[in-house]
């Protein structure tokens, strides 16, 4: 194991609580105390995952993953005091791939990155440059890129898996559980609200962008993508 955590907290107890049990799983660490500094980290060496407290001093959590998703998809885990249903939301709706709220169990922010790792290895070694369209929409795996009529629009992490995911399976019932498993990994400990969230705000895109595909709820069960 060579991979390389970012942890992002104002609070030095905190992080080093993470980086101690972060190196005990044998992942390498490297720690900052606030935001601005990670940019410049990222262009010497981008990380496997990045723990990102939301409430940090000057640039907050939110605003430097904005910033990251410009150019990165590397995953993030927020960490944050705020628990709230909307906080939650908003961190996944702008780049976040998983949240935790304080105080959490380290072995719970490790079994979660074990989880976002293992997903991004499998992904790795079962795509090659393949290619998938439906309707006016293609994706790529390999280059990780989604058009809608010939144009690419920008997607976080997860929206670009389930998009890939479901346009893999089209016009096929795909549960909560399905969807969660290949998306987030089967040991995910977080709610399939999560999903809901997700299909959401890829339903917003694709109307926005004119796309002739839509995402189906199939009530009590999942969803299905199918064409318009």
């Amino acid at each position: 194991m060579n991979e390389l955590i970012y942890v992002v907290d104002d609070d030095k107890n905190i992080r080093d609580i993470i980086s101690k049990f972060l190196k005990n799983e044998g992942y390498r660490v490297k720690t900052f105390a606030e935001a601005e500094p990670v940019l410049p980290a990222l262009e010497e060496e981008n990380p496997d995952c990045i723990v990102l407290d939301v409430m940090l001093p000057g640039i907050s959590g939110l605003d430097l993953t904005k910033k990251i998703r410009y150019e990165y998809t590397t995953p993030i885990i927020f960490v944050s005091a705020k628990g709230e249903e909307i906080d939650r939301i908003l961190g996944i709706e702008l780049g976040g791939d998983d949240y935790l709220v304080k105080p959490f169990s380290p072995r719970e922010l490790i079994v979660r990155i074990k989880a976002i790792l293992r997903r991004a290895s499998m992904q790795e070694e079962d795509e090659s440059n393949k290619e998938y369209t439906l309707g006016n929409t293609r994706i790529s795996s390999e280059l990780r890129e989604f058009f809608i009529n010939g144009k690419q629009v920008s997607t976080t992490n997860k929206e670009f898996e389930m998009l890939l995911y479901m346009l893999k399976n089209p016009d096929k019932a795909l549960s909560r559980d399905q969807i969660i498993e290949n998306i987030w990994g089967y040991d995910y400990v977080g709610e399939t609200r999560s999903v809901d969230d997700l299909v959401r705000r890829l339903r917003k895109k694709l109307r926005k962008h004119d796309a002739k595909i839509s995402i189906e709820t199939i009530w009590g069960y999942g969803y299905k993508i199918v064409q318009d």
